[in-house]
């Protein structure tokens, strides 16, 4: 007669105690996550890494065959106004006598002006070239003085030890004057 006055486990096989362990697994769930956050959330980048992650350049005062160069996530970037001589000379190249073969056409998104990371592919140096005064080396562009590196008129490696042509980064123009990096 004890046996009938016990109560009846529920029909479908659960118990208090399988709700509970659903229960506890599942604010643990939560704290874990809520713990985890903020150090995921530490790895994205900082606001001002963020603000240095584009440049905005003004083209208007760089005059016909004279070149800039700006900071882009610390790095040099040489912009350059070519002359009509320069892209001729770029142009009339043939691939098969480029280490790494790019056609200049591929290299510029408007022929007059050239953008491109300035560093020297061999070891990091900073190549000659822009200013007026700076050896611009055999093929009229950039000279790297340390190893002998020389690049021609659209950044292209012709002589020395750099394996690659000068990097073109991610750039677009925003107007005929002004072009945003990255």
């Amino acid at each position: 007669m004890a046996d009938s006055m016990a109560p009846a486990a529920p029909e479908d096989g659960g118990t208090r105690r399988d709700f509970l362990q659903l229960v506890t697994a599942s604010f643990a769930a939560v704290g874990v996550g809520a713990l985890v956050w903020p150090f995921i959330s530490s790895m994205n980048p900082a606001r001002d890494v963020l603000a240095l992650s584009t440049t905005e350049v003004d083209l208007s005062p760089i005059a016909v065959g004279s070149a800039i160069t700006a900071v882009w996530r610390g790095k040099p970037i040489f912009i350059r106004h070519r002359t009509q001589k320069e892209i001729d000379e770029a142009r009339a190249v043939p691939l098969d006598q480029l280490r790494d073969p790019q056609t200049d056409q591929s290299r510029v998104k408007k022929a007059e002006w050239l953008v491109m990371v300035g560093i020297c592919t061999h070891l990091g140096c900073v190549p000659l070239g822009q200013k007026p005064t700076d050896p611009k080396g055999p093929f009229d562009g950039w000279f790297c003085p340390c190893h002998g590196s020389a690049y021609d008129s659209s950044g292209r490696i012709r002589q020395g030890p750099a394996p690659t042509n000068l990097a073109i980064p991610d750039y677009a123009f925003e107007s005929d004057t002004k072009i945003r990096i990255g």
